[in-house]
């Protein structure tokens, strides 16, 4: 597949391609990440939410990441109606499938309730086979149920969905899926701050052509290096309500840094990346310096961070220097509130 075009204030720029593991799929290596324009994040106007995508789609991005419960069915919507009115070769489109579930407990993981969550989101999606279903962060026990997993090469057989994976939030629940051979993917937290998925789990999952797909790259902000001690976030965006894990795991806002400690990470970071680079970019080119990772979803509250957000796989591999410091930097102030948790 050749590599994919667009256009940027700075002259022409190239979005590079890579395989989603054992779906064959060639995507673009910088994806956009749909939860921010379903909810949680504050308020995020559907046209600015479909602006944003426009912009991600125009820039070569051709991965989508979105869930059933973002808006509670709105990003899947949001997705339908943009890709509908351009028409034309459609990118892969990524759902997940589970958090409905109330109570959200392991039991409710049945090949019935995630099917009847499956056909939701076809119709939410438009669309007669859903390209992948990811289990949205199950209980731990689902990991060890052989049966369930049989349930979705069923789904599978009978052409609802042509692949399924897992997003999780443990590199031990990571390991544990791809022990199942129909698990073609796997979403995970990986950034400057969460570093321990590198340490094996990386290794593992290219050994059995698992596609790794990263969530969180930009620690929910902070590695963009433009929120600050006095940065005020709306009741309803999970930065302001979920600081402690009140509303789901820790992990995902924030990347479960105590918000201080990722401050003074973030100062000392901001030394290391070049004058003329955005830090997002800066922190997103670090994560694809991973020749593991297949994709990373990045989200975008408008058009301009979905084009500043793709364009970061244009820049050149980040020097042998500043990857050595930004690891120093993790083992000295972030790796203790981290690593083991997760």
């Amino acid at each position: 597949m050749a590599p994919l075009r667009f256009q940027d204030d700075g002259g022409d720029l190239q979005m590079k391609t890579r395989i989603l593991g054992r779906t064959g799929a060639a995507i673009s290596e910088i994806g956009f990440g749909a939860w921010q324009i379903g909810g949680s994040w504050g308020d995020v106007s559907e046209e600015d939410g479909k602006r944003a995508l426009d912009a991600a789609l125009d820039s070569g991005v051709t991965f989508i990441d979105t869930a059933d419960v973002y808006g509670d069915g709105r990003s899947e919507k949001i997705i339908a109606a943009v890709l509908k009115e351009r028409g034309g070769e459609k990118p892969f489109v990524a759902t997940k499938a589970g958090r409905r579930l109330n109570p959200h407990v392991a039991d409710g993981y049945t090949g019935a309730n995630i099917e009847a969550f499956i056909d939701r989101s076809l119709e939410n999606l438009g669309v007669e086979a859903l390209d992948l279903v990811q289990l949205h962060c199950p209980p731990t026990d689902v990991y060890y149920r052989p049966q369930f997993f049989g349930a979705l090469d069923q789904l599978k057989a009978k052409g609802k969905i042509r692949h399924y994976g897992v997003s999780v939030e443990r590199v031990e629940e990571a390991l544990k899926a791809i022990e199942y051979p129909g698990v073609a993917t796997v979403q995970i937290i990986y950034n400057v701050f969460r570093q321990r998925p590198h340490d094996l789990f990386f290794a593992e999952a290219r050994k059995k052509n698992v596609g790794i797909i990263i969530r969180v790259p930009l620690a929910s902000g902070l590695l963009s290096g433009k929120i600050g001690r006095d940065t005020a976030f709306a009741a309803d965006d999970h930065r302001s309500f979920n600081r402690h894990g009140e509303a789901f795991d820790v992990g995902e806002t924030f990347a479960g840094v105590p918000f201080e400690a990722a401050l003074e990470a973030v100062e000392e970071l901001r030394a290391l990346v070049p004058a003329d680079v955005p830090m997002a970019q800066f922190a997103l080119r670090w994560i694809l310096e991973q020749e593991a990772v297949s994709v990373v979803i990045p989200g975008a509250r408008n058009a301009g961070q979905a084009q500043s957000n793709a364009a970061a796989s244009a820049l050149p591999p980040i020097g042998g220097a500043a990857r050595e410091a930004i690891a120093a930097l993790y083992q000295r102030l972030i790796k203790v509130h981290v690593h083991q948790r997760w």
